[in-house]
């Protein structure tokens, strides 16, 4: 499905005529349309685990619930930056032991900023590239990886909360 996603998006962005002949944006307001269901699936899947299961994780190699919620929060911030051409936040952490309400609070924050980063993104600059990681990616590239990882990491989230007996948000 992933490749799938990615070669939907580059057939998208490969011609300068149909970026022009689309003025409605219909990629970019999806990948509007993605971060605001992601947001609201993961921050729900992050609020339903108790405090007390934040340290949480399967096996000893696994990050804990807690490490995820922080690298979803970090890696948002990442992801709404470089596709939107935004600034990403000056801001630290969070780190697993800063607990479940900073935790949550700053993952909220991360898709405040998404949206507002977002907000101006149109089809026409899918196709600009950028450095991250010592190579080059287009937006409409980091979009795909970003609806992916998200989806990827719900994922994590729901598996943890299942094995604490809880049923995550998108089951019930």
């Amino acid at each position: 499905m992933r490749r799938a996603l990615r070669v939907v998006v580059v057939l998208l962005t490969s011609s300068t005529s149909l970026a022009i002949a689309q003025p409605s944006a219909p990629m970019a307001a999806t990948f509007r349309a993605s971060a605001s269901e992601a947001s609201q699936r993961l921050v729900a899947a992050a609020q339903l685990m108790p405090a007390d299961k934040y340290d949480f994780k399967p096996t000893p190699a696994q990050m804990s619930f807690a490490a995820i919620v922080g690298h979803l929060a970090n890696e948002t911030d990442l992801f709404c930056s470089v596709v939107g051409g935004a600034k990403a936040p000056d801001r630290s952490g969070p780190a697993p032991a800063d607990g479940k309400e900073a935790l949550v609070g700053r993952l909220k924050e991360s898709f405040v900023f998404c949206d507002t980063a977002l907000a101006s993104l149109d089809d026409s600059r899918l196709g600009e590239t950028f450095s991250l990681f010592g190579r080059n990616w287009s937006r409409a590239d980091m979009e795909a990886r970003a609806i992916s990882d998200w989806a990827d990491h719900y994922s994590q989230l729901a598996i943890y909360l299942r094995l604490n007996g809880l049923l995550p948000p998108t089951a019930k």
